[in-house]
């Protein structure tokens, strides 16, 4: 058994070019080396921080989870966020066109909701604050892609740590009334 072993060993290295002797290479063929170049190790830039207090990309939208909690408890309004790569998501970037910045949005969010842009962008560092929380919050809702708009009440147990009553999630929808129709249903449910 062993001397079959040895025999389909020694078959693999002559049969794989084991001898490299140069009078088996043709005359004529031309003889060439390979080089390969170092890789070079690609160091990836740090996003430059956001000069300035940081605010949400679009206008009468909050970045605190605190604030909206507090205003969200005054009103009696659930806090809708928008879970969003605000700089780099082609997606998020429709969503704000088609509705966010639609005629009516503005009055229709004020009489219904608490809007919190939970950000997570590429261009840009956010404060480490918001970050960390922005990092909480898209684990406690699980969001896998964006955009994802969740609606929710919050309630803060004894430790202070919150807990979310999720009424619905959506993603990107291509018109106002549409998107209002889906967060209404959600609201609805309270």
């Amino acid at each position: 058994m062993k001397n079959i072993l040895l025999g389909i060993f020694l078959f693999a290295i002559l049969s794989c070019g084991g001898n490299n002797d140069v009078a088996d290479t043709p005359a004529t063929a031309p003889v060439t080396q390979q080089v390969q170049k170092p890789k070079q190790q690609v160091k990836r830039q740090q996003a430059p921080a956001q000069s300035g207090p940081y605010k949400a990309k679009n206008e009468g939208w909050l970045t605190n989870m605190e604030e909206a909690y507090a205003l969200s408890k005054k009103s009696g309004k659930p806090i809708m966020a928008n879970f969003t790569g605000s700089d780099w998501c082609g997606w998020c970037k429709k969503l704000d066109r088609s509705v966010f910045h639609q005629p009516g949005f503005e009055k229709w969010a004020e009489d219904n909701v608490i809007l919190l842009e939970v950000d997570f962008p590429k261009r840009f560092r956010l404060p480490q604050d918001v970050a960390a929380q922005n990092n909480t919050l898209k684990q406690a809702f699980a969001v896998r892609g964006f955009p994802s708009i969740w609606v929710f009440d919050a309630e803060k147990d004894a430790n202070g740590s919150y807990n979310f009553k999720k009424l619905g999630k959506t993603g990107y929808t291509k018109t106002l009334a549409e998107f209002q129709t889906n967060v209404g249903n959600f609201i609805a449910k309270r």
